[in-house]
């Protein structure tokens, strides 16, 4: 992202001005030679998944084809549904993977070139139409694979979480109202998420650095369990994080009842 994309967020939002001090530029670039075919099967892999076990599921998947490009929708198509199911994917995700292809053979899903032209909703409305497809999955696409730079992912829990730590909420901000107060940031609303993203990890890093030190674990009646020190004794020895951004005045948000978790790669 520019620096021109940094002055204007950090005009008109002083709490994403300090996060970018805290964090620095964001580094955001475009994936330019991922096609949106390869976008939707390696986000349907990890799906539900940690990121370690989607990869490994990837691998055997990709294993199935020659040389180490990403194979076509043909291709895939060809192979056999117990090949696919045998590299791990569950059958829910068969039936998606299938159906990518079918629709990207047919033209439903563009080629990146088609896609170039169309704007973010046009986009959002055709790739969705793919089993396992939903708005968040294309949102990411659109964001980390063709670099769009006003996408405001409402319904994402790392993004609103980050809008409640920074701002000093309470509560979490409702889609709709984190819709409303980034009206503010537009057209560079992919960046000022990335912040929010970098609010959460700010928070973890400060909570992490303010735990209590312990001693290592001393058995007590063939148990093993963890001794505190004692304050009066030993002063932890920590380093220090930076510290937490929260505004002078909060931003008044009402309270919204908490919704549930969406995990990165889920629809």
């Amino acid at each position: 992202m520019t620096p021109k994309t940094h002055a204007h967020l950090s005009k008109v939002d002083p709490v994403i001005a300090r996060l970018i001090k805290s964090v620095g530029p964001c580094p955001l670039t475009p994936l330019p030679d991922r096609s949106p075919f390869e976008a939707l099967i390696r986000a349907v892999a990890h799906q539900q998944l940690n990121g370690t076990a989607a990869e490994t599921i990837l691998g055997r998947f990709l294993a199935l084809f020659p040389g180490d490009r990403f194979p076509q929708p043909e291709e895939v198509a060809a192979v056999p549904d117990e090949a696919i199911r045998a590299a791990g994917f569950s059958r829910s995700k068969l039936a998606a993977i299938r159906d990518i292809c079918a629709k990207t053979i047919s033209g439903v899903v563009p080629h990146r070139e088609a896609l170039a032209v169309l704007p973010d909703e046009e986009i959002i409305g055709r790739l969705t139409e793919c089993r396992g497809v939903g708005r968040w999955t294309v949102e990411m696409f659109l964001m980390f694979t063709l670099g769009r730079p006003d996408v405001l992912p409402v319904d994402d829990f790392g993004v609103r979480n980050g809008y409640r730590i920074a701002y000093g909420l309470e509560e979490m901000p409702s889609p709709k109202e984190l819709l409303a107060a980034g009206e503010r940031w537009r057209p560079h609303r992919t960046t000022a998420s990335w912040y929010l993203w970098r609010a959460v990890d700010l928070s973890r890093e400060a909570a992490a650095a303010s735990a209590p030190a312990t001693k290592p674990t001393a058995r007590t009646g063939g148990k093993t369990r963890a001794k505190a020190t004692p304050k009066s004794k030993t002063k932890p020895t920590l380093r220090k994080a930076k510290k937490p951004v929260t505004p002078a005045k909060p931003v008044k948000v009402r309270k919204a009842a908490k919704s549930g978790t969406r995990r990165a790669g889920g629809a």
